[in-house]
This record gives C-alpha cells, structure tokens and sequence, in this order.
C-alpha cells in the first residue's frame, strides 16, 4: 500500500526545517518535532504527514465508534486530534460554554506523503499512487529556501479579570474543601478576534522559544493548532502501554544557581508532589481497564525535567494492553487525560464544566497518529495557539491544579508562567504579573 525509500541527511536541524517550510503547499499538515528530547521513549526527531487521502471528521456523536471503523478500513497510518469535548461520549456531561473556534470534535486524516527524519536518515512513507513523486519531492525538500518571517502586534484579551479568576478558584477550593473532588485542573482563555497570523512562521518561531518533546503543528483546512507541548498522553508499542502526566510546575532561573535552587524547590513542594500523585494514581486505575493481570507499574514518579520555559514534575506509568482490546477503546478508556481533568475525573470534569466559560475544544485534548501496526503515540494539547484562519480567531487557554493546598494568587501566576512563550511569539504584550 506504501511505498518506504530512505535517504541519508546532512544537518538534520537544517532539514527539518527544509521539511516543515515544504509541507506549507499542502492544505492537511501534521507535523510533530520530539526537539532532540530522547529521554521519553522517542522513535524519531520529527515526521511530517501532508495530503489527505481521506479523512474523518466528526462531532463527539459516536466518535470513538467511527475513529475504530475509520482506523479498521484504512488499516494505514493516521494523524490527526482528538478534543478534549469528546469526555461527551464517554460521560454524562455537556458542553454549553462558549466556543468561538468552532474546531470539530475529531479529526484524522490518512495521509498521502509521510517523512520520518531518525537522526541522520530520513524515510518517505508514500502510497502506491503518489509513489512515483518520492525522489522529486526529496530534491525539492532540499531546495526549500527559508520563509520571511512576518510577525504584527497583538494584545490579547483574558476571559476573566485576575480578581475573577481568583473569585471562581475560591469557589472551587469550596467543593474541594466539602469533599465533592480531591484535585481539579481548571482553566482560562486569552483570545484575539479578527487576528490575521502567519501560522508557519509563528510556530516556528515558538517551537524554536520552547523545544518542547511533543511540538506539534496542525493545519486541516481552516484549523490550526500550533503547539508547544511538554506532556505525552499516552504512546502505545506493541503491548504496551506508557502514559506521562505532568503536575507541577515552576519557572526557569536568570542563572545556574537560581535554576538549580527553583527545581530543587519544585522537587521537594509538597503540594506539587501531592497532586501530582494524585494523578498517577487515576492514571494507574485508568490503565487497568485494559491491562493485563498485574502488569499497572510506576517507573517513574515525580521526576523533575528541565524544558526551555519550565521545569515540570513528570511521572511515567506503563501497563501491558489485553491483546483484544482496539486502539479506540484503549484511547477511550483513558481519556481525557487526567492531568488536565483532577480526580475523581467525572467530578473534577462536570465542577470545571461549571466555572470555566470557555470550552475547551482541542484544548485539553491530543494530537497524534496511529500506525499500520496498531501502534500509535498522542500529546497533551496544552502551551498551544489555536486559530480559526476563516474566523480570524486566535486563542489559547492555560490551566493549573487546585487541590486543598493551592493558593489561588500563585495559581494565577502559574497560568501567566505557562503562557509566557504563547504571549512572546506573537508579539503580544498580553498581560503581566502584577
């Protein structure tokens, strides 16, 4: 069905860049980047996947049925994103808050051209019709000159005032303190209307700030997701399964010794270690509906990473997947993710259904791709732009944990931390820390 060539790279940072600038003539564009972070079971540098052959897109109606009906026709590989709203067709929940995106709930496309880059080697991945175009393509990849880059000012506007948002934490911590949930993740919206932006070059220029292990762009039609994402949801090889949820958070230092003591700080915070556990403990039991007997471990818990903009507390849990189980049941059975719903996962997610007044859409939600083997990997769809280019709406929402301990002024602060980059890369002044 595919036609697999391999061709030797010089300079891979240079071709990646090549690949990402040539694939701007497509209008179905998934490109993810691992930025040279080989710690977290990485397969490649970065793969690009362009030309819908056909597609799937879809409300939360269903969406897990048909994703498994789509992914058992095609038997090919797939790339695309599933938002955060599809919790819908899992749960008893619904979503009235406002949407100005207008992004469909799922969306996968199965691609005509594939370019995996592994260090020096870079594989093209192209159907049988197409085929003939490989090495025409590749000379052309390589003649790809860089793009000028066009960046206008833009201030967003915050959903919520700070007094607001603290005001609609406090409330939260009520529910909290009743007993209703233990942890929730809840989130705020800043958003620019009428916003005209160079998507390529404005993640380029954000990928370039973050580095972050599972960048990705998204273009599919008129949707764009540019995203600069620390956090894996879950990667599945062979049978088994790794989830990596990332709770606590700190910035970087001006020098060595500030950055040393802040991470040093983020590693021994109490509430940081708690809620991060706390996660790791509905990951484990969201991973024992499909694992096999006593095959749930933590082989991580609570490690520190150290990213461009952050340091961030990542735990690692794997499992060995039941052999009958499909990759869209595996999918559905963990999500959403629980870093970014709190526990119990249908409290936290119908509590923040109530205070947030945006909804979440791609937010909170994942890209990624599914192999031929039935293998596949997604993020977490978080430190992302969103952009509607017929609607000239340009958005991205952050979000922090409030458990008993939290702090609702430092939680405000960590949302504007975890903006920074977002804020820089479209020249925006955005808000401050005041």
């Amino acid at each position: 069905m595919r036609r697999i060539t391999t061709f030797s790279i010089s300079e891979e940072p240079k071709f990646k860049e090549k690949l990402f600038r040539w694939g701007k003539q497509f209008k179905e564009v998934v490109f993810l980047d691992s930025n040279r972070n080989h710690h977290l079971y990485s397969d490649f540098e970065a793969i690009l996947a362009v030309d819908a052959f056909t597609a799937l897109k879809t409300d939360q109606h269903l969406a897990f049925d048909r994703l498994e009906e789509y992914q058992t026709t095609t038997n090919d590989w797939l790339f695309g994103y599933l938002s955060y709203d599809l919790k819908n067709n899992i749960e008893a929940i619904s979503s009235n808050n406002d949407d100005q995106l207008n992004f469909p709930e799922l969306y996968f496309i199965q691609p005509k051209k594939i370019w995996i880059i592994k260090k020096d080697l870079v594989e093209a991945h192209y159907l049988n019709l197409v085929e003939d175009e490989i090495e025409s393509d590749f000379e052309a990849i390589l003649e790809t000159k860089q793009a000028k880059s066009n960046y206008t000012w833009h201030q967003f506007s915050p959903q919520w005032t700070k007094e607001e948002y603290i005001d609609k934490a406090k409330n939260i911590l009520e529910h909290i303190h009743r007993g209703d949930i233990y942890e929730v993740n809840f989130c705020q919206e800043f958003h620019l209307n009428d916003s005209n932006i160079d998507p390529y070059s404005t993640f380029e220029h954000l990928n370039l700030k973050s580095k972050a292990p599972f960048s990705s762009f998204l273009r599919l039609e008129n949707i764009h997701a540019l995203c600069a994402s620390p956090e894996r949801f879950l990667k599945k090889q062979g049978d088994k399964l790794i989830s990596q949820p990332i709770k606590g958070t700190s910035k970087r230092g001006k020098s060595d010794i500030e950055d040393d003591l802040l991470k040093q700080k983020l590693s021994q915070d109490p509430k940081e270690i708690s809620e991060n556990v706390m996660i790791v403990d509905l990951v484990r039991n969201d991973l024992s509906k499909t694992a096999a007997k006593s095959s749930v471990e933590v082989e991580e818990l609570c490690k520190v990473y150290t990213y461009e903009q952050v340091h961030q507390m990542v735990s690692t849990i794997t499992s060995k997947v039941k052999p009958e189980v499909s990759v869209s049941e595996v999918i559905k059975s963990l999500f959403p993710m629980g870093s970014m719903t709190g526990a119990p996962k249908l409290s936290a997610m119908q509590i923040a259904e109530t205070y947030e007044s945006t909804k979440r859409g791609l937010y909170s939600g994942s890209i990624g791709y599914i192999t031929p083997d039935h293998d596949f990997d997604f993020n977490v769809v978080i430190r992302t732009l969103l952009y509607n280019s017929e609607h000239k709406h340009l958005s991205y929402m952050v979000g922090s944990a409030l458990t008993a301990q939290a702090d609702p002024e430092r939680e405000y602060k960590e949302c504007l931390v975890k903006g920074k980059a977002l804020q820089y890369v479209v020249n925006a002044t955005g808000v401050t820390e005041d």
